[in-house]
């Protein structure tokens, strides 16, 4: 009997690395409208009459139903019984809603006056819209990880999920650096900003990319044609109700969780007032102010892969981990710092807050398969996204809110001046310096229970 051997199509370098491409330049899309509004805190203020309460109010809002709704657990559990392809059509339309929302509140499309539940209408429409984005864009993360599994296993896997963060935080970057010239400069002025310009780019992105992934859609269909099997999870790895209890039972994944919100509620909350900080504290011009902080994903592009290279071949990730905390609260001490105020230093902190926000992403999420077993690593990674949400959801609140209450500086006829970011940087230095104990918690309970944090990933 003659054997037919069947050639998988991730074997091919051109299909598996265009599929990466394609599902890389979706997430970007979506990166991009997660900071969009972030460059136009002071004009929102001076044109719309928001306060930094309305705009910590709308930020917060990412983590609204991810946190209180768990949408993040539902999400998984219908990435597995549904498959990638369902799964992430869906994100990328939820995406498009929220934005189309946030863009309708800004834009002033309808008249939105009044007040709905305690909220300025239009901070509460934007804030429903953002919520919904925040929705779609967290499902759509945990599809693209499954899907450059399904491409790269047994292959360049590593380096597969450094580049498409790599990819995905360029948007980020452009999200920093471009709302502002392209509401005063292009497409409006100074004294008449089109405020709403970048999030209508931003909805043009994204319908490109869900176009993209429909384009995927058909090169998944070609890869299981090509394995011989069905987009779907097999019954014994499917969401079940008994794996959340084994988990949360585990100490180690309690601390990576705990690792993990930390260290991202000093950075994610933190891009969001960035150009509002180089602005109020560096004396730095609003429209190269977002150029500032988007200089900071860049170094993410070489950095995270050259890192996460290291713990494969090298170990040592809970020690990464450390170093990386201690580096975050440097970063924010000296931004605190009040007489530190030269736009020079401000370009070297954020450089170095690249750094570090290349360091523990690089080992924290290669290290959940050594403290959980492979048949719960999907809830596992749901869960950690769940808490990681409540920091996105309240630090950006807290900020504005202290904002509001404790840093407004007046001017000598009694007038708003400018803010005092020294509290705030406080604020998030604080998550660097919890963020070591709990590295250090990390190490030690590595160390008694044997999780081989310390050893390479790649064994001889």
């Amino acid at each position: 009997m003659t054997e037919v051997i069947r050639k998988s199509l991730r074997d091919s370098k051109g299909a598996r690395w265009g599929a990466l491409a394609v599902v890389s330049f979706t997430m970007m899309t979506g990166y991009y409208i997660n900071y969009v509004i972030s460059p136009l805190k002071p004009l929102l203020e001076e044109f719309m009459g928001w306060n930094s309460s309305d705009f910590g109010t709308w930020n917060s809002a990412y983590g609204w139903f991810n946190v209180f709704f768990l949408m993040l657990i539902l999400g998984g559990l219908i990435l597995d019984k549904m498959g990638v392809r369902f799964t992430g059509i869906g994100a990328s339309l939820t995406m498009i809603v929220g934005t189309l929302l946030q863009y309708i509140a800004i834009a002033d499309v309808i008249p939105l006056e009044g007040h709905i539940f305690g909220l300025k209408a239009q901070i509460a429409i934007g804030s429903v819209g953002f919520a919904i984005f925040g929705v779609g864009v967290e499902i759509a993360g945990i599809t693209v990880s499954k899907i450059i599994v399904k491409w790269f296993k047994g292959k360049e896997l590593a380096l597969a999920m450094g580049l498409e963060m790599a990819t995905a935080r360029m948007g980020t970057a452009l999200a920093l650096a471009l709302p502002f010239p392209m509401a005063t400069l292009w497409f409006g002025t100074k004294e008449f900003p089109h405020i709403s310009a970048p999030l209508m780019l931003g909805l043009g992105l994204l319908v490109a990319g869900f176009v993209a992934f429909i384009w995927y859609t058909y090169m998944d269909k070609k890869l299981e044609k090509s394995e011989g099997i069905g987009d779907e999870v097999s019954e014994e790895d499917e969401f079940k109700v008994s794996d959340i209890f084994f988990i949360i039972k585990n100490k180690g994944f309690w601390l990576i969780a705990l690792l993990c919100v930390l260290f991202y509620s000093g950075v994610f909350p933190f891009l969001y007032y960035a150009t509002d900080l180089m602005i109020n504290k560096y004396n730095v011009n609003p429209d190269f102010a977002g150029s500032i902080p988007g200089l900071l994903p860049f170094g993410t592009i070489i950095l995270t892969p050259f890192f996460g290279n290291i713990y494969d071949r090298k170990g040592k990730g809970a020690t990464i981990m450390l170093i990386g905390s201690i580096m975050l609260l440097l970063a924010h001490v000296v931004f605190a710092i009040p007489i530190i105020d030269n736009y020079i230093v401000a370009i070297a902190l954020i450089l170095f807050l690249g750094v570090t926000f290349s360091l523990v992403p690089s080992a924290m999420w290669p290290s959940v398969p050594k403290i959980i077993p492979e048949k719960q690593l999907g809830t596992a990674y749901a869960l950690i996204f769940w808490v990681q949400n409540w920091g996105l959801m309240g630090v950006p609140l807290l900020i504005g809110i202290v904002l509001d209450k404790y840093c407004r500086v007046l001017d000598a006829n009694g007038d708003f001046s400018h803010y005092d970011y020294t509290i705030p940087m406080m604020i998030f230095a604080a998550t660097g310096l919890l963020a070591i104990v709990v590295a250090l918690m990390l190490k030690a309970e590595d160390k008694k229970k044997g999780y081989g944090l310390e050893l390479p990933n790649i064994q001889k």
